[in-house]
């Protein structure tokens, strides 16, 4: 199986949680691996090449691609992992606009950014494995989160264009859509939740255990091991796809 040996892979949040989870499996398996995120130190402490950018910022994708090129040779392997999530956000009629705009520069544009840039290559090669983490809320919405459940949406929808126009150049365009993972970022929401409810954070995930059958949320390696897989050669007959990774349970 040439699964993703020897394979110039670009991680973006990849200094924690499913990003940090990814990175390392798609190491351990032979790919060279970028880890691109905003936190030097975070990123450092992976033990793997990593690059420093904002990828909300139509320039910070440009430095990340162009960093990664010189150093590790064309990305064969894109996995657009990073975002922010919704914890600070209101119910649409309270929402600030600059809060909805800043989640589509992150969680949408730099995915569009970075899929531009690094399907050049790929279509010259005639090969390229692109993933997009989006999330249950793009395909369901939740409750006061209008600017993230609009970017997961829309990221399925660059995915699915991806797929089609990469589709006769050998590359193939899928998403993995998790429930949820105690992440930093869900933990961020869940003490937010917490706070709002006058409850306590543990009892936020308790509730959220029990949306899964299994009574338990995934974990970041379950979700991981989606992406390493799409990334791999052998997944070939998978393109624009959306894989829920969520135990069973609609969110």
């Amino acid at each position: 199986m040439a699964g993703v040996e020897g394979r110039v892979a670009f991680v973006t949040g990849g200094g924690r949680g499913i990003g940090r989870a990814a990175a390392e499996i798609l190491a351990a398996r032979g790919a060279r691996v970028m880890c691109i995120a905003r936190g030097q130190q975070e990123l450092a402490a992976t033990g793997l090449e990593y690059s420093v950018a904002d990828l909300g910022t139509q320039e910070g994708c440009a430095h990340a691609v162009a960093d990664t090129e010189q150093r590790l040779g064309p990305i064969e392997i894109l996995v657009c992992n990073h975002g922010i999530g919704s914890a600070h956000e209101r119910v649409v009629w309270e929402q600030e606009p600059d809060i909805w705009s800043e989640t589509m520069r992150v969680n949408l544009d730099g995915p569009f950014h970075l899929s531009r840039l690094a399907l050049r290559g790929m279509v010259e090669r005639r090969y390229g494995r692109v993933v997009y983490t989006s999330s249950t809320a793009g395909l369901v919405a939740e409750y006061a989160g209008s600017a993230y459940n609009s970017s997961k949406h829309g990221l399925l929808g660059l995915m699915r264009s991806v797929a089609q126009d990469g589709g006769a150049f050998g590359i193939t365009s899928n998403a993995v859509l998790p429930g949820w993972v105690r992440t930093e970022m869900a933990e961020r929401s869940a003490r937010q939740e917490a706070k709002d409810r006058r409850i306590t954070t543990e009892q936020v995930w308790q509730e959220r255990a029990e949306l899964y059958p299994p009574g338990r949320v995934a974990t970041t390696r379950e979700v991981a091991e989606v992406i390493a897989f799409l990334a791999a050669e052998e997944s070939s007959g998978i393109n624009g796809e959306a894989i829920r990774v969520a135990l069973g349970s609609v969110w």
